[in-house]
Parts: structure tokens; sequence; C-alpha cells
């Protein structure tokens, strides 16, 4: 978007900047692929095209549907995209705690795909996963993938921590709910080694500029910085943030993830 919410303008880009965007990972040699063929290899080490990049976009705006399949289709570039069940359009009511923003439709989901980009779940409210009790992670879990399942016609096995909090608790609940595969954040590159219940991804803000992408698919930091290669233990900062979270959940109850 050129003026989206305030709250998402961080993870936003303007039309201009995602076509030049695309046109770096269409150009730099690398096979996107989605993320189950990148979960396969994980898990069973089915054989991945050299160079592979994986392109997500997460919660399920109203572009994701029109200009940014599009954009990607006419690239013939392949996508993940993780839907958050209760903030999609028509309306409230939903309990979703996404602040407002415009929105796909829950029936405009089998259109992806026709672009060629797979669905994933991205919970129904967009939770911290990590501070919910068992009853609620478990509802956030079976509930999106149910209503995905049923308005697709098929199995919806890939899902995305919202914000990437997650926890050994919460990626043994994302198995045991029948996902085959769970993408974090990390702000890190995946490798052949990652872990498939929280796989690495790179977070595109508006910031980023053409040449951070094209150090991206290089296998480099943006501008110069270092980046990491998962897998990776957490940080002593990201337990930390966790238990503090957590604390506040009890008090407050389940806070948007973001």
């Amino acid at each position: 978007m050129d003026d989206p919410p305030a709250w998402i303008a961080e993870f936003t880009v303007t039309p201009r900047d995602f076509a030049a965007q695309l046109d770096v990972v269409a150009a730099c040699g690398r096979t996107p692929v989605p993320v189950s063929d990148l979960a396969g290899h994980l898990v069973h080490r089915t054989p991945l095209p050299p160079r592979p990049v994986v392109l997500t976009f997460d919660d399920g705006f109203a572009d994701l549907p029109g200009p940014t399949a599009e954009a990607l289709a006419a690239r013939a570039l392949p996508a993940t995209a993780y839907l958050t069940t209760g903030a999609l359009a028509p309306g409230p009511g939903s309990g979703s705690l996404l602040p407002p923003a415009p929105m796909m439709t829950l029936a405009q989901a089998p259109a992806l795909e026709g672009y060629g980009i797979e669905v994933g779940a991205h919970t129904v409210t967009h939770a911290q996963l990590d501070t919910l009790t068992a009853r609620a992670l478990d509802r956030e879990l079976r509930e999106s993938k149910s209503v995905l399942e049923d308005a697709l016609g098929h199995e919806v096995a890939q899902l995305a921590y919202p914000h990437g909090y997650n926890s050994r608790t919460v990626r043994r609940a994302a198995e045991a709910a029948g996902y085959a595969s769970a993408v974090a954040v990390r702000h890190a590159l995946s490798s052949g080694r990652d872990e498939p219940y929280r796989i690495a991804r790179l977070i595109v803000r508006r910031t980023h500029t053409v040449a951070d992408i094209e150090s991206w698919m290089a296998g480099e930091g943006a501008r110069g910085e270092r980046v990491k290669v998962a897998p990776f233990p957490d940080s002593p900062a990201t337990l930390g943030w966790r238990l503090y979270r957590g604390a506040r959940a009890r008090v407050r109850g389940p806070e948007f993830a973001g």
C-alpha cells in the first residue's frame, strides 16, 4: 500500500517498491518454492532445487488476492500465504486481535491457489501463542486449520506463528494439531538443517531497499549487518521476553502478537 494504517506501516511496502523487489528475486538465480517444499526437505530430505528461496505473506490483507497475487504470478513466483481466519472480512465479531485494516475475505482463499500461492494458517485471533492456556492454544491452531480446509476443500498443513512467538509447548501443539511445518521469524536465514516447526524467516520492512533484497538473495545481511543462519538456540533476551509476556498475559488476558 502507498498509505497503510499506522500500526502495520513498518511491515508494508509500496506497490512500486514491491515490484522492484520481486524483480530482484526473479533475476537473482534462485528458485522460489512454497513452504511445503522446504518442510518436505527438512523432514524427509525431499530434494530442493539449487538455491531455493521461500516467499511468505502473513495475515490476509486485501491486496493479497489482487495486486500482490498478480505481481507474483506475472513473474511466475510461487509463494505461501498464512491467513488469520478471525480477521478475514466481512467484519467484526470474530474476536480477532488484529487492529482495523482492509482484509481479504475467506471466500477469496481459493483464488490464491489459482495464482500459485499455497495457503497456510495464521491462527484465529493473532494472539501471542506462547502465552496462552493449553485450551486456548489448541483452539487457535485447530479452528483456523479447520476453517481454511472447509473453504479450500483440502488439507491445510502449514502454519505461521503470529509475530513468530512460539515455545517448545507451542511447537509440540502445532505438530499435534496436524501441521507439517510452522514458520517463526527469528530474523535469520533458514538452512537445510533448520527446524520444521520454527523455520526462520526475514521480515521485509518499509525501510528495506532493493540492495537489501539483493544482499539477502546472496545469503548476506542487509546493509552490512551480520545475518544469522538457523538453527540456533533462543537467546537469553528472547527467553526473558517470553517470561515477561507470559506473566503479563496472566493478568491482562490474550494479547495481540505484533
